[in-house]
């Protein structure tokens, strides 16, 4: 008169995967989160000079950039070998270009953040410092005060 039988045989039971797409979506949301994609594609070469005082920047969604270098390869044709300047994925053709990117970075900013914008020049080393005063000109008169330059720390 037991209750169990004796005779059954058991056998491995089959791997519960309830909860197999809710660890691969959780898995790929933190990829999504932490991976940052490049926004711009860069149409000037630049090598940044070396540095010495070289500080590690913070919070880069505040950071606005101006690369200025000899376009790429296949922009030379179009642009020459003269150094250029680029703006998001646009060269610029008047230095009235800098100071409105400067208004439309500023206004795609929070409120908050808006104090705290910076700009950053990553300059080729072999560009004449006419250019980059020129550009420093513009940036004055659009009130971006706040102005770094990109380095290299390598010896």
């Amino acid at each position: 008169m037991s209750k169990f039988g004796k005779g059954e045989k058991r056998g491995m039971p089959a791997l519960n995967t309830s909860s197999l797409p809710d660890l691969i979506f959780t898995i790929l949301f933190f990829f999504m989160i932490v991976t940052t994609m490049r926004e711009v594609t860069l149409k000037v070469e630049f090598k940044v000079p070396k540095g010495t005082e070289i500080e590690k920047m913070t919070k880069k969604s505040l950071i606005s950039y101006i690369y200025v270098g000899k376009p790429t390869r296949e922009f030379r044709a179009q642009r020459g070998s003269s150094s250029q300047i680029q703006l998001n994925d646009k060269f610029v053709d008047n230095l009235i270009q800098v100071q409105e990117y400067i208004y439309q970075e500023r206004d795609a900013m929070k409120e908050i953040d808006k104090p705290f914008m910076k700009v950053s020049l990553k300059v080729d080393k072999e560009t004449r410092m006419g250019i980059v005063t020129d550009i420093k000109q513009e940036l004055r008169k659009a009130w971006a005060l706040n102005l770094n330059y990109s380095a290299d720390s390598r010896n």
